[in-house]
């Protein structure tokens, strides 16, 4: 098995990294910028999956390694995970907006996974990026992902930013592709956590395979999403505004839950290929929400549904933790610092 270090956990003695280097014979780095996940027999077999973090608050920096780590342990993927980089130090800095190299890793990628929140990426880094979303192939979107570009007016690429006014690219990326932009918190931030609960109609989704009603919960407060969402989306998750931050808190009272917003769903957009990319977007997703099992396992059945094998999601998923995942409460400014792609070893 190989071990797991969460990335607050990367300030070991240089005996214990040591140690470290010693069992990653399954790891190998393409560059010092980012980390390759090799995958092997499994369903993942042969495919190619790349997680890209970036924002400032939920730890994407930490979510998208063990993510990583499960699809290629547990599944066969071979995991492809960048970050952002201060490139004055080579630093993982997610607050460092303009920068995330080795998106190159896109082009021969299956899938792509986001963790972004307001990046403003130099245009030949978002050449890589709109290659791949005109390309029709799938996008499994976390959190703040519905926000993932701040790009200024007049850019090459500004149709995906949030607030973009571009004719037919109104509320960019997150709007057009993903389904919604940020609106706003729905549920009180940081007092009032998510349960999700089944939404109608969709208790038979395979991405919800192997998980009970009422099972995926998470510290992160249930997001506002304009009603009816766009196009073909459909809701998987509703999100249940919890009045407290325990799973065994009852549901808040009064507006916040009806009705519920929903806080996972389907959709599909067609590019530039002619081609329906299958997305799947949930505006849960911080490094905490990962701790839970359902959650952990509605997601990876997320990645397993946009490849189209949705037939092959097994009746439980093995989603188990890989090593040690000890995640760092979201906040702004919390990353832990002087961390490089090479110490994720």
């Amino acid at each position: 098995m190989i071990p797991a270090m969460r990335i607050s956990m990367l300030t070991m003695r240089p005996a214990a990294a040591c140690v470290a280097l010693f069992v990653t014979s399954a790891i190998s780095f393409a560059d010092d910028s980012w980390v390759v996940y090799k995958g092997g027999p499994g369903l993942g077999e042969g495919k190619q999956v790349v997680l890209i973090s970036g924002d400032d608050e939920y730890r994407s920096e930490e979510t998208m390694p063990q993510l990583g780590k499960i699809l290629s342990t547990r599944l066969g993927f071979t995991c492809t995970v960048l970050f952002p980089i201060d490139p004055a130090d080579g630093t993982i800095k997610p607050p460092f907006q303009t920068n995330i190299p080795g998106l190159e890793a896109l082009d021969t990628a299956d899938l792509m996974v986001l963790g972004l929140r307001f990046r403003n990426l130099p245009d030949e880094q978002m050449a890589h990026f709109d290659k791949y979303i005109q390309s029709g192939k799938p996008i499994v979107a976390l959190r703040t992902s519905t926000h993932s570009f701040n790009l200024p007016e007049g850019s090459t690429y500004e149709k995906y930013t949030w607030t973009s006014k571009v004719p037919g690219w109104e509320g960019g990326f997150g709007k057009q592709v993903l389904g919604e932009t940020w609106v706003a918190h729905h549920g009180d931030h940081g007092k009032q956590a998510t349960r999700g609960i089944f939404a109608p109609g969709a208790e038979h989704s395979p991405i919800l395979k192997g998980i009970k009603n009422g099972e995926i919960f998470g510290p992160t407060d249930v997001y506002t999403v304009t009603l009816p969402l766009p196009g073909d989306s459909k809701p998987v998750l509703m999100g249940e505004v919890v009045a407290g931050m325990n799973p065994k808190d009852p549901a808040a009272t009064g507006p916040k839950n009806d009705p519920m917003m929903p806080v996972a769903w389907t959709k599909t957009y067609k590019g530039d290929s002619g081609k329906a990319s299958r997305i799947f977007t949930t505006t849960m997703g911080a490094s905490q929400d990962l701790e839970n099992e359902a959650f952990r396992r509605m997601i990876v059945n997320a990645c397993l549904w946009g490849m189209g094998m949705e037939n092959q999601i097994p009746e439980k998923t093995d989603v188990e933790l890989v090593g040690e995942y000890h995640p760092t409460p979201f906040r702004f400014g919390g990353h832990a610092n002087g961390v490089k792609p090479s110490d994720l070893k």
